[in-house]
């Protein structure tokens, strides 16, 4: 009998690791203090990537969607990353969050975190 499988919806955060010069940054943070927002500071730009993919299950989904981020969507030696995955359907209302209509994961090193 063939495996069910179910569409899946992973948001995926990339983002400079801490300590890691960020110029873009720096230069959207120049431009909104000349834009008149004087009270911003420290801030970091980075990437948001969604991805739809098919899986029997969210630790399946999870799991791939952890592949992605370490062999392409993030380089490993400036840049970590983490995600969410959500059946697709259900909304954002679990996006972000572990529980019932969402899980959430992070990578790096090898303790699962970046």
């Amino acid at each position: 009998m063939a495996t069910m499988m179910t569409t899946w919806k992973a948001r995926v955060y990339v983002t400079l690791k801490p300590g890691v010069l960020d110029p873009q940054g720096r230069a959207v943070e120049n431009a909104l203090k000349v834009l008149g927002f004087a009270e911003v500071g420290d801030v970091r730009v980075g990437k948001y990537i969604e991805v739809g993919l098919e899986a029997p299950d969210r630790e399946a989904a999870l799991a791939r969607v952890a592949e992605m981020g370490r062999r392409l969507f993030a380089n490993p030696v400036i840049e970590q990353f983490r995600y969410d995955v959500t059946e697709a359907g259900a909304g954002a209302a679990g996006a972000g969050v572990a529980g019932a209509t969402g899980a959430t994961g992070a990578t790096g090193g090898a303790t699962g975190d970046s």
